[in-house]
């Protein structure tokens, strides 16, 4: 017998519910009724993942259920936030149970990771679309944004940059049939949210966002609402030997500064506060890499001290 939505919704989801403190209602009813707490501001983010756009087909269904709710959790990381609800609406052409157990099992394993409960949702018939909102809590004043960097402010960013792209291509091209290349295909499907060091950069970042559509479109939003330009050293960028066994250093590169879907972040510091950095990026498991500068030089990124592009991916006109 065929799933009912309200079975399908019983089977793979009610039943995996963490019972927050902070959930008076969750799943089960027209909607979530949340406990806000005092002094803190709610941030909350949305992203919808189709099908062949944001994940390849025949990518496995854990992936995709651990995927949708990361690039949601990278952009609270991004905001200094910690995560708490999310809702899910999940549109699929048949209510097939081996894949949303397997979807169920990737997104309830990294919410288990955050703490992160799903308090709703909806299900329909239609191409496989997912859309996750995640809400979260940062107190009020603390708060990262993309606004803020100021001159002489230190460019930072987490991880390896370039890897997601890369997969991207081992997966267009059917070459992953190297560890290295399938390393990169995970880079891929299965980001890391740098929550933990998100929350650490408040007080000690002046700006802040995840890197998901490339390093110089992303960092273009910073220049654009601190009304700034920067400098990006290209010998400074951190490339993973995974990435350098597939790709030359020039090629590297360049999937550096433009491929997206990495899900680091970039952050801007002032240089009185880079030794406290220092001190506290010593106790994480993502190194962090100094990359250039902030200057007053208006909308102008520059690459070896050359003026380049901030264009990245987008939705509407494709990658530039």
């Amino acid at each position: 017998m065929a799933l009912s939505e309200f079975s399908l919704i019983e089977s793979f989801f009610e039943r995996r519910r963490r019972g927050r403190d902070d959930v008076a209602l969750g799943i089960g009813d027209d909607a979530a009724l949340l406990r806000p707490p005092i002094g803190m501001l709610l941030a909350t983010a949305v992203d919808t993942l189709i099908e062949g756009v944001h994940f390849p087909v025949n990518t496995p269904p854990e992936a995709i259920g651990h995927k949708a709710l990361a690039v949601n959790l990278s952009d609270l990381a991004a905001m200094g936030a910690e995560p708490a609800w999310a809702t899910l609406s999940l549109s699929m052409p048949e209510p097939n149970e081996a894949f949303l157990k397997a979807f169920a099992d990737g997104l309830f394993a990294l919410a288990e990771q955050f703490d992160v409960e799903l308090v709703g949702g909806d299900t329909v018939r239609g191409p496989l679309v997912l859309t996750v909102q995640v809400t979260g809590f940062v107190p009020e004043g603390d708060e990262l944004t993309r606004a803020g960097a100021r001159p002489g402010d230190l460019l930072y960013v987490s991880g390896t940059l370039g890897d997601a792209a890369a997969g991207l291509e081992q997966v267009q091209s059917g070459t992953l049939d190297s560890e290295d290349a399938r390393w990169l295909r995970e880079r891929l499907d299965r980001p890391t949210p740098r929550v933990a060091l998100g929350q650490a950069l408040r007080g000690v970042a002046t700006s802040c966002i995840d890197i998901s559509d490339g390093l110089c479109a992303d960092l273009g939003h910073i220049m654009e609402r601190s009304i700034l330009g920067a400098e990006i050293d290209s010998s400074l960028l951190p490339l993973s030997s995974q990435l350098l066994s597939v790709k030359d250093e020039e090629a590297a590169r360049q999937l550096a500064l433009y491929g997206g879907d990495d899900y680091e972040l970039c952050f801007t510091v002032p240089e009185t506060k880079e030794a406290e950095l220092m001190r506290f990026a010593a106790t994480f498991d993502v190194p962090i890499t100094k990359i250039g500068e902030v200057n007053n030089e208006v909308s102008v990124m520059r690459i070896d001290g050359e003026p380049v592009t901030t264009s990245g991916y987008d939705h509407f006109r494709g990658a530039e």
